[in-house]
C-alpha cells in the first residue's frame, strides 16, 4: 500500500527545547502510522537563541523575538515547509511579525485553542488560564475569546508562575514544578474556573498535576491536532484512541 503524501510542517522551536520534543513526540503518537512513510514531515528550528520572550514582555528589557521569529519562519518555508507552527504560547504575541515574512499559513494555536475552550465551557464560560504572566499583560487570548463569547481568568501571582517556569527549564518536570502547578490550578478552580487551558508548553511537561476535580486541555494537544489536521487530512484515529 502506497503511502499518502504528506504536506512538511515547520515548527518554530526552542522555546523551551523540551517543549518542541514534546510536540514532536505528540505529532508521532497522533498519526496511526503502519511506516515511517504514514508520518507527518517535521522541519523543526530548534532554536534556544531566540530572545527571551520574558525579558521582552514582562520586564521591558532585551531584544525583542519578533524579527528572529520571523527570519526563522522564512527559512523554514525556503527549506520546504508549507505551514508553519509554533509550541509556545507566549511567542503567539509575535504572530504579526512572523505571518508576514511568510507565504504559507501559520497554523494559530491560540485560534485552535479558543475553539476547544468553547466547547467545553460554552458561551460565557470562564476559562482559567495557566499561563506566562507575559499571557495576561498582553492580553493575548483576549480577542479571541471575546469573540467566541468566553471569560479569562488568571492568577495574578506573578512570581509564582514565573518560579513554576523556570524549573521546568531549568530542572525538567520536577515535583516543585508540580506542586507549583497544582496550586495555581487549585486557585483557578476557587476563582471560578472549572475548566482550565494549559497555555505554557513549559506547563505541557507537568500537565497531569493540575487539580483533579477541573477539566484541562493542553492547548499544544490542539496545535497538534491542527498540524495533523493540515499535513495528513486522511489520517484517522491516533495510536491509543478510539472513536
Amino acid at each position: 500500500m502506497t503511502a499518502s503524501v504528506r504536506r512538511p510542517v515547520g515548527i518554530l522551536g526552542g522555546m523551551g527545547p523540551e517543549a518542541t520534543v514534546l510536540l514532536m513526540q505528540r505529532v508521532i503518537a497522533a498519526v496511526p502510522a503502519r511506516d515511517d512513510a504514514d508520518h507527518v514531515p517535521l522541519l523543526v528550528d530548534q532554536n534556544p537563541q531566540v530572545p527571551s520572550r520574558i525579558r521582552h514582555l514582562i520586564e521591558g528589557v532585551g531584544e525583542d523575538p519578533g524579527p528572529v521569529l520571523a527570519a526563522m519562519a522564512a527559512r523554514l518555508e525556503a527549506a520546504g515547509a508549507q505551514a508553519i507552527a509554533m509550541p509556545c504560547n507566549t511567542a503567539h504575541h509575535y504572530a504579526p511579525a512572523i505571518q508576514r515574512a511568510i507565504g504559507v499559513p501559520f497554523i494559530d494555536m491560540v485560534a485552535e485553542a479558543t475553539r476547544v475552550a468553547r466547547e467545553m465551557a460554552g458561551a460565557g464560560g470562564r476559562i482559567g488560564l495557566l499561563a506566562s504572566p507575559a499571557v495576561r499583560r498582553t492580553k493575548l487570548f483576549e480577542p479571541a475569546f471575546a469573540e467566541a463569547g468566553l471569560v479569562p481568568v488568571y492568577l495574578e501571582e506573578d512570581d509564582a508562575l514565573l518560579a513554576v517556569i523556570r524549573r521546568v527549564k531549568s530542572d525538567g518536570p520536577s515535583r516543585a514544578a508540580r506542586d507549583g502547578l497544582a496550586e495555581a490550578s487549585a486557585r483557578l478552580e476557587g476563582a471560578g474556573a472549572a475548566v482550565q487551558m494549559i497555555a505554557c508548553t513549559e506547563f505541557s511537561l507537568i500537565a497531569d498535576a493540575v487539580a483533579p476535580s477541573v477539566r484541562a486541555f493542553d492547548t499544544l494537544d490542539c496545535l497538534v491536532r491542527a498540524i495533523v489536521a493540515f499535513a495528513a487530512p486522511d489520517a484517522g484515529t491516533p495510536r491509543g484512541e478510539r472513536t
